[in-house]
């Protein structure tokens, strides 16, 4: 006979323990979801607290502007420029005042490499006054006279015939010393003063590049003011002013809607003088003027340059001034201007005209 196999119901305790692991098993989550809370708010912790750590601390703010502790290229000798390919190059070290010592690199024209190989520092200073144009090149904030578009534009300056001199600034590089407005435009007008000493009637240009700019405009008016007029000056990827380019840098686009964003950035950048006026030192030089912007330039606004051309053209003739703009369609952002092959061309014009 077949029996029936009854099953026994559960009991209320394993009712409850079963409930008891619905409802654990509801509320469980994975463990990715509490890792990425706490990465969240600790982001949010650092967003609000950057600014008032600037405000507290305005060393931060100069670090950030001037960016001279990121040395790349890493691992690079700047006592040997020929690694880099300049092979007609001497790594030289000015002392533009007591305490700072300059690490400057001296390219002369391309057609004199073969005579340049093996020569002394006092070849390299006679060679200034064979009557070649002379490029002092005041590169931007962040790494050293070693970064591939400056070792670019050197070669390319060079091609076209010319002499590049090629510093770091204090603080950058190989140079002694803690970089200020004050003193990078001290180290601009040292070495053009230096250039001037040794190169009888050739002309010297000084071209800046990005915060170089500023220090090209600040340099001029400061060389000005001591009698004498620069022949010409380049600005490539120009800013009017520290401040409207803070307000439009990358950086500020993850702040500009912070309440208080003048008070603890575009404030304390003015407070501790960090200003490049490159609008106002517009207003008062004299020297030939070439400015080259790149429309897709990501750091700083084509329309930045225009506003300086404006500038320049109210307190000049237009034969003094120019402006050259590269169409975007070519890629060449806030640092890639040396590639394109009409450069050498513009340049040569300008330098003829002075």
């Amino acid at each position: 006979m077949l029996r029936k196999r009854v099953t026994d119901p559960p009991s209320d305790h394993e009712d409850a323990v079963s409930a008891v692991g619905e409802v654990r098993g509801q509320v469980k989550r994975p463990r990715w979801t509490y890792w990425l809370k706490r990465g969240l708010l600790a982001l949010c912790v650092i967003y609000i607290a950057v600014p008032f750590l600037l405000r507290v601390f305005p060393d931060i703010i100069k670090q950030l502007v001037y960016s001279n502790r990121i040395r790349v290229p890493f691992f690079v000798d700047l006592s040997q420029p020929a690694d880099l390919g300049l092979n007609h190059t001497i790594n030289m070290h000015l002392t533009s005042e007591e305490g700072v010592s300059l690490g400057v690199w001296h390219t002369v024209p391309e057609s004199q490499w073969k005579e340049a190989q093996g020569k002394d520092f006092a070849w390299y200073q006679n060679s200034l006054g064979g009557g070649t144009p002379i490029v002092i090149y005041l590169h931007g904030n962040g790494g050293t006279r070693a970064a591939s578009h400056r070792v670019g534009l050197a070669n390319v300056l060079s091609a076209v015939g010319y002499h590049v001199l090629v510093l770091d600034y204090r603080g950058f590089g190989d140079s002694s010393g803690e970089p200020t407005e004050e003193g990078l435009t001290t180290d601009a007008c040292y070495l053009y003063h230096w250039v001037k000493e040794r190169s009888g009637n050739s002309p010297v240009v000084i071209w800046g590049h990005s915060i170089g700019t500023g220090v090209a405009t600040n340099s001029a008016v400061k060389l000005m003011e001591q009698g004498v007029v620069v022949d010409g000056v380049i600005l490539e990827g120009a800013f009017t002013n520290v401040r409207q380019e803070g307000a439009h840098h990358p950086f500020g686009w993850f702040y500009w809607k912070f309440p208080g964003f003048e008070y603890f950035f575009l404030d304390t950048m003015a407070e501790n003088n960090i200003i490049f006026p490159s609008d106002e030192n517009l207003k008062k030089m004299r020297s030939r003027l070439l400015i080259l912007h790149a429309e897709d330039d990501h750091i700083v606004p084509i329309q930045m340059a225009q506003q300086l051309y404006q500038i320049a053209k109210k307190t000049q003739t237009s034969e003094q001034v120019k402006m050259v703009s590269f169409a975007g369609s070519l890629g060449y952002l806030h640092n890639g201007l040396y590639k394109d092959p009409q450069l050498p061309g513009i340049i040569k014009q300008f330098v003829q005209s002075l």
